[in-house]
Formats: structure tokens, C-alpha cells, sequence
């Protein structure tokens, strides 16, 4: 019997080719550090709506909830289903299951150019914890007297203190965890990302919840950027950054950003996570499904065997998850394989399979 059960949604466009990749890392990975994985693919995608009116069915969670994890490969095509339908599949499954944080690790591997200049492998080590249920996608709202040259659209935010509250709390824990400044006094930064001077309601709410979760971490020293001017910060000054902590709508922005620090998209994974485990988290590249390259193996794979990684240090197996990220480095560094986007002309399932390979023979 398989010590964990993972539920892999492929999804659409390189979906299905890059969760391929994923399992294939998580298969030899578990073979390399003694624990048994068993996969359950679900075809919820664009295509299933086309077939039968829904991106996955009613009892989606309640299929989910069995599963110890869940693997997100892409979800969305434009050409077949209009964005804001497919996308509340992910929508669902997150706030269905409270994954209330969407963790955003952004480091740069060596061997990999980044358009940065000021990212280094040495420099460039920033968690971006994204509120994930609530805030500016909250979805509520309405479009009013559409038609009309008085039509208007009302999109409204919801900030609770409990939302505010629990993630930031996260964002301080993780900080205490890495111990990036690591000095007697103070071991972590956290970074408030807000818009306080110009959301004079929820980001000014929000501030007040930081602040006060703050004051119960005494060796953990705190910052506040206003999100337009953390923008350019982040590429000016990566190596001052630990933890950055945002609502849901600024973190979408600034890990975007990040993905470009650490090399691309191809590299960027995120968790969705619900951190008591009264529900399995999920975790999936953010580079999205790139219809027009479907079936073609350009899609770098890392980002997904990253997310795998995510995934495999999330259920407390911290040593295979060392041990991938160590293989998904020195694959990196030796050059051999690369993909498109980095260079080279290596297929998707080349640069999975050396992977997999280099986990194997350590």
C-alpha cells in the first residue's frame, strides 16, 4: 500500500504533459528515499466542460478529500472556454478546501540566466506568502445596467480579521522557520506588502492586523512596502528580502515578478495550502497551459518538479524534498539538458527524465 495517495489533475494544454514529468520525479523520488506515492488522474479541463457543461463534477471535493495532496498541472484555453469559467475549478478547490495561503518560493537555480542582473543563486532566496481565499477575489460584486451608458461594475474586497490574521501569522512562522538573518536577536524579515495610502479601507485594515500580529514576534523584524514601489525594490534589492506577505490580488502581481528573477516561468511553483491539514493542499506550476505548444515537449518541466517538491516537503518527507531540489540544481548547473526557453533543444520529457535519472543514481 502506498504511503501517500496524490490526486493529479492535468488539466489543459501542457497540462497533461508536464504532470507526466511530475509524477516521473515523484516516482524516483520515492524510490530513492523509501516511501511508496500512487497516483489517480482526473480529466477536469476545458475539454470536459465542452463534453458535458463543467470544468469537474459536483462531488469534486469529496472525491479530493480522500487524497493526501493534490497536483495541479494547468487549467484554462481561452479558444475553447472563456478564462473566467475554467477558472473556478482552481477557484473551488481553493477556497473549498481553505487553502487559505498560497506559498510562492522564488529562488534562482545556478546554471540558469535571469534577466535580473542583480538575481544571483547567492542573492536571490524570497517566500512569498499570498492570501488565497479572500480579499480583491473574493467575487463579489455584480455588473449593473449592462446595456446601458449608465451600465457600472462594482468588484469588492472583503478583508476579514480572521483571513488577515491567519495568513500573516503564516508569513511570521515561516520567517521564524528559514531563520534567514539568523543572528541571536533577530532571525527572520517580514515584509508587509500594502497599498495603504491609496485603499484607505482594506489595506489600512489590513496594516492594523499586521501590526498586531507582529508585536508577538519579537526576533522577527518587520518592513512595509507599498506594492507599486515593491516592484522595483524587489529587482533592485533582491538579497534584502526574506518574507513577503501579501493579499491575494498584490501577491498575484509580485510573484509574476519573481518568476522572471528566478529565470522564467518555467521555474515558478506554488503551493495552495491549507496549513492545519484539515484538507489535502495543492500544488502546481504557475506558468499556466500555453495552448499553442500543446503536445510539442517545449514546456520547461521544472516549475512542476518543483511543485512536486513543494508537495513532497509539505507531507514531512524534508529529506527527499532536499534531495530533489538538489538533483533539479545540479541538472541545472551541469548544462546538459535544457529546454527552449533557457537555450538548449532538449524536449520536456528529456530535461524530466535526466532528472529523474540524477535522483536515481545519488
Amino acid at each position: 500500500m502506498a504511503d501517500y495517495r496524490l490526486a493529479v489533475i492535468p488539466g489543459d494544454g501542457v497540462g497533461p504533459e508536464i504532470a507526466q514529468e511530475a509524477m516521473r520525479v515523484a516516482e524516483a523520488t520515492s524510490r530513492t528515499y523509501g516511501f511508496g506515492v500512487e497516483f489517480d488522474l482526473f480529466d477536469w479541463s476545458c475539454d470536459r466542460y465542452l463534453e458535458r457543461g463543467e470544468m469537474m463534477p459536483d462531488d469534486a471535493l469529496d472525491t479530493l478529500q480522500g487524497f493526501d495532496a493534490i497536483f495541479l498541472g494547468c487549467i484554462g484555453d481561452a479558444a475553447k472556454v472563456p478564462d473566467h469559467i475554467s477558472l473556478q475549478a482552481l477557484l473551488r478547490i481553493r477556497k473549498g478546501f481553505d487553502q487559505y495561503v498560497n506559498l510562492r518560493p522564488i529562488k534562482l537555480y545556478p546554471g540558469v540566466a535571469t534577466p535580473i542582473t542583480t538575481a544571483t543563486p547567492e542573492s536571490l532566496d524570497i517566500l512569498v506568502v499570498r492570501e488565497n481565499t479572500e480579499g480583491e477575489y473574493s467575487g463579489v460584486g455584480g455588473v449593473f445596467k449592462e446595456g446601458t451608458p449608465d451600465a457600472f461594475a462594482l468588484q469588492t474586497g472583503v478583508f476579514t480579521r480572521k483571513g488577515c490574521e491567519r495568513v500573516i501569522r503564516y508569513a511570521f512562522d515561516q520567517a521564524r522557520a528559514r531563520a534567514k538573518l539568523g543572528t541571536a536577536e533577530v532571525v527572520g524579515r517580514v515584509t508587509n506588502c500594502t497599498k495603504s495610502n491609496a485603499l484607505n479601507y482594506s489595506m489600512v485594515f489590513w496594516d492594523g492586523v499586521f501590526d498586531e500580529v507582529a508585536a508577538s514576534y519579537p526576533d522577527i523584524e518587520t518592513d512595509m512596502a507599498l506594492v507599486d514601489a515593491l516592484t522595483m525594490w524587489l529587482v533592485k534589492n533582491p538579497d534584502y528580502y526574506d518574507v513577503v506577505v501579501a493579499s491575494n490580488l498584490f501577491g498575484d502581481i509580485i510573484t509574476d515578478l519573481g518568476a522572471m528573477l528566478q529565470g522564467g516561468m518555467g521555474f515558478a511553483a506554488g503551493g495552495n495550502i491549507n496549513p492545519e491539514g484539515a484538507f489535502p493542499s495543492m500544488f502546481e506550476p504557475i506558468h499556466g497551459s500555453a495552448p499553442k505548444y500543446t503536445g510539442q515537449g517545449r514546456v520547461n518541466p521544472v516549475a512542476s518538479i518543483e511543485a512536486t517538491r513543494m508537495m513532497l516537503d509539505h507531507l514531512g518527507e524534508t529529506d527527499a524534498a532536499a534531495g530533489l531540489e538538489r538533483a533539479v540544481a545540479a541538472t541545472m548547473a551541469a548544462g546538459e539538458v535544457r529546454t527552449r526557453d533557457i537555450g538548449g533543444t532538449n524536449t520536456t520529457e528529456e530535461v524530466g527524465r535526466a532528472i529523474a535519472e540524477r535522483l536515481l543514481a545519488s
